[in-house]
């Protein structure tokens, strides 16, 4: 009788247990970027994870990019990149693929082919496809709304879905025309604007931007000393979750 009950108890336990492991599983998304600069400066996909910490899933982030690379780079491993082996390993739940910034404009027939062939891959892989919409440059802001155009034709295309972050920084020069989101060059993002770009990413894959951002986030190295990834001031992040709610409520 003894045994009986002491196999219930442990039953129950595991149960438990096995409930709680899959709402950590459930909680939990691990992201693939794929891209180049427009990627990875300012260790944005690093931000994402750590704004991440205060909503309710966590996203495990990881990139495949290189400088200057392009969705044919990623396809055909030009740059040393593995990312067709990385998407394969099956891995991640989500695949985000950003293009060069200048593709949709100046190689629109190698954009459909190869975001496709991406985007395909990933749906394989048992991950679901995002396309990065990008910004235009500095000097040519009124391209903005043709490079959209071109990434919703290729959504529709993929049956695969978007994450507005070119449309954002147009969002956010509207509500304040003075913000500085580049770097010097006129076409990567600073600092100011890698948060932005994160704080819209998880707006979309976690369903909500944090009410109360932090105005500095630090990672650890592998020696276990604090690495500064962000700081700025209060009013900038404030405008950029004003931004990235705004946005999110309107878009998603």
């Amino acid at each position: 009788m003894n045994y009986i009950k002491h196999l219930i108890i442990l039953i129950i336990i595991f149960g438990s247990y096995s409930k709680s492991i899959a709402q950590f599983e459930k909680d939990t998304l691990r992201v693939l970027f794929v891209g180049n600069s427009y990627t990875s400066i300012s260790n944005m996909p690093h931000l994402v994870s750590l704004i991440s910490d205060s909503t309710k899933v966590k996203l495990i982030t990881t990139k495949s990019t290189a400088g200057g690379a392009t969705l044919s780079d990623h396809w055909n491993g030009e740059k040393e990149l593995k990312t067709k082996d990385v998407i394969c390993s099956g891995l991640f739940d989500i695949v985000v693929i950003q293009a060069h910034s200048l593709e949709t404009i100046e190689n629109k027939e190698n954009f459909f082919k190869y975001s496709k062939l991406l985007c395909d891959l990933a749906k394989e892989s048992g991950a679901k496809p995002y396309l990065y919409v990008t910004w235009s440059r500095q000097k040519y802001q009124h391209i903005q709304d043709k490079i959209t155009k071109v990434y919703i034709e290729v959504a529709k295309v993929n049956e695969c879905d978007l994450v507005l972050v070119g449309e954002a920084w147009k969002l956010a020069r509207t509500i304040r025309p003075d913000i500085l989101l580049y770097m010097s060059d006129g076409s990567h993002q600073n600092d100011l604007g890698a948060f932005l770009n994160a704080c819209q990413f998880v707006g979309k894959f976690t369903g909500e931007v944090p009410a109360n951002l932090n105005t500095s986030y630090r990672i650890k190295d592998a020696k276990g000393e604090e690495i500064m990834l962000f700081w700025e001031d209060a009013l900038d992040v404030e405008l950029c979750q004003k931004v990235a709610s705004e946005f999110f409520i309107n878009v998603k």
